[in-house]
């Protein structure tokens, strides 16, 4: 029997923080994770040495960050349902700040039903406007 992967809150976070750097530049180092989450080094250090010991990040010979298929699986699972829930809060008249704020915190505890609903939601909205 498989065991399933246990990934955190603040694991997925790090992983989307990775994967959003990944669309906007060519590589991605450790000090790029701190600037994006406001943290220090030393704590984006610890996260991507748990994020490597579970398989879902390597690193290049360069220092660089690569997540693996797993862990960019996961990274766009979340980076999705991130987008998704701030345009739909946005929309709503939630202001910006909030909207991201709250998105930040729905995406890492929805089922998938409950995301399917909300992408629903969202092509109906799209097709009203």
């Amino acid at each position: 029997m498989k065991k399933k992967r246990v990934v955190y809150e603040a694991q997925e976070d790090y992983l989307e923080s990775i994967y959003y750097l990944s669309l906007r530049q060519e590589s991605v180092r450790s000090v790029d994770v701190a600037e994006e989450r406001n943290v220090s080094k030393a704590t984006v250090s610890q996260a991507v040495h748990a994020l490597k010991a579970k398989g879902l990040l390597d690193f290049a010979p360069d220092g660089a960050l690569l997540l693996t298929e797993t862990g960019e699986e996961i990274a766009k699972k979340v980076y999705e349902r991130h987008e998704l829930l701030t345009r739909l809060l946005i929309d709503l008249g939630v202001s910006v700040k909030v909207a991201r704020h709250d998105a930040c915190r729905l995406e890492h505890f929805m089922s998938e039903e409950t995301f399917q609903a909300f992408k629903k939601l969202a092509e109906t909205m799209k097709k009203d406007t």
